[in-house]
């Protein structure tokens, strides 16, 4: 009886999360038009709020319009060097080699390690775990096909949904350790806030242990009985390809094709930027050196050491452009969005909107749950940190409450709603042959829990 009412209830979450999918890809249009919609909106609030007549907000919006490029590039170059990274031929021969640890007769042990390698990669690099799980799906599938597939790809998005804003390549939490980042230009910071007070504080490293566990205990209960599983067609499984590199030009070469094609251009480029980072490490110390230029200057250096040869690695870098493109000609207008903050009065009306609905002891899990649906509507936590930050640490300021913590809030909310919002899963999803709506169900359930556990967790934050 039970059983039967868990399936049932499950059934349900899976109705419902195909009619969230429906309503979403009907109604959210790209992020490029979020964004003008969202100028837009923040251009009549600057006239109510924001002390400003039309030509002062057209004039603080100018202003801003290219304050943030530097950053804009810091999040192009976290997805590029992560999906580099992701398709070398070394990577591939460690996701081959972890493929096989699963049980083939035992499915459930397969989405433990889908999930498991997903949440952790993605505390490492979000953009290797975007591309590196749908790969690692793959080899998966095709040395476990009694595994139900809708539920492995469902796993392989779990770290954009569960962990990738509290690790190493949080837009947020590395932006504030990044030295005179905007945020210092602006006047918003003091100083950098270190990594020892975000990623690496003893409530954000417990909080995710948590998270793992029970997101990947759920996972595996989750999966259905033999005769319920979805098991991939060999058609299907025919058309699944991963990335090839390029081919070595056989016969007589020229000079040109030798030096691209010679090692050692990418040997001495590798070891020059891993020597730095070794040189800068020692300078400041581990955790002070956890910023983005550096996190990005890391996975750059494996990049091209793993690819091995200039015109591989050059080919995998054009492969991965196609990815950040609507990054590049969105920064511009998010950083118009913070000019209207800046060079207003509307961020400070902002903030003393949130110090009116909140108390020391509930700001953060008010932050927390305002930034998981802004998300839903802005799914990029950098260029929405951009536009929010302007008034949440005034704001933090203003309640007496810690600006790490704040920042801590902020990430988590951001990830909050990834799970049931389809933007970052097209390119995984691109690569599985899988549409969103087939494993929205799993996620909708995952998203409950994990909004209760984290809710929880910001609910006593303020305490610890």
């Amino acid at each position: 009886m039970i059983k039967q009412e868990t399936v049932s209830a499950f059934e349900f979450l899976k109705r419902w999360g195909d009619g969230l999918t429906r309503w979403t890809e009907r109604w959210i249009p790209d992020a490029l038009v979020i964004v003008w919609i969202l100028t837009i909106i923040s251009f009549v609030l600057t006239l109510i709020w924001g002390d400003a007549t039309p030509k002062g907000a057209i004039i603080a919006w100018g202003k801003g319009f290219w304050v943030l490029l530097e950053f804009g590039m810091q999040m192009c170059l976290i997805m590029m060097t992560g999906y580099i990274l992701a398709c070398s031929p070394p990577m591939k021969r460690i996701l081959d080699a972890l493929s096989s640890l699963p049980n083939s007769e035992k499915p459930w042990q397969a989405i433990m390690a889908m999930s498991l390698f997903s949440m952790t990669t993605a505390w490492l690099n979000w953009g290797l775990s975007l591309i590196a799980s749908a790969m690692f799906a793959l080899f998966l599938i095709r040395r476990n096909p009694k595994t139900d597939y809708r539920l492995l790809v469902a796993s392989a998005y779990l770290g954009l949904g569960c962990t990738w804003h509290s690790g190493l390549s949080g837009s947020a939490t590395l932006l504030v350790n990044t030295p005179n980042n905007f945020l210092i230009q602006g006047k918003y910071l003091d100083s950098t806030i270190p990594t020892t007070e975000t990623i690496f504080s003893a409530f954000n490293l417990v909080l995710v242990v948590i998270v793992i566990v029970v997101v990947t205990a759920l996972m595996c209960l989750m999966h259905p009985s033999e005769e319920k599983t979805y098991k991939i067609k060999p058609e299907l499984l025919d058309q699944l390809k991963l990335y090839e590199a390029p081919s070595r030009p056989t016969g007589k070469i020229t000079a040109s094709d030798w030096m691209n094609w010679w090692p050692g251009f990418n040997i001495l480029a590798a070891a020059a930027g891993l020597l730095w980072l070794g040189w800068e490490v020692g300078q400041k110390g581990f955790t002070s050196s956890i910023n983005l230029n550096n996190i990005n200057l890391f996975f750059l250096m494996l990049g091209v050491l793993f690819h091995w040869r200039p015109w591989a690695f050059l080919k995998a870098a054009e492969d991965a452009g196609k990815a950040v493109w609507g990054v590049i000609i969105q920064f511009p207008f998010y950083a118009g969005i913070f000019g209207l903050f800046k060079f207003t009065a509307l961020g400070a009306a902002l903030a003393k909107a949130f110090v009116t609905i909140s108390t020391p002891s509930t700001f953060l899990l008010i932050i927390y749950w305002y930034s998981g649906l802004e998300n839903y509507f802005v799914p990029s936590g950098g260029s929405k940190w951009a536009i929010t930050a302007p008034f949440l640490i005034p704001a933090a300021n203003e309640l007496g409450v810690s600006v790490s913590k704040t920042v801590l809030a902020y990430a988590w909310g951001d990830m909050l709603t990834d799970m049931i919002q389809p933007f970052w899963a097209i390119a995984m999803l691109a690569v599985a042959k899988l549409e969103f709506r087939e494993i929205m169900g799993w996620l909708m359930l995952v998203f409950f829990v994990y909004f209760i556990i984290t809710s929880i967790a910001f609910l006593i934050f303020p305490f610890i």
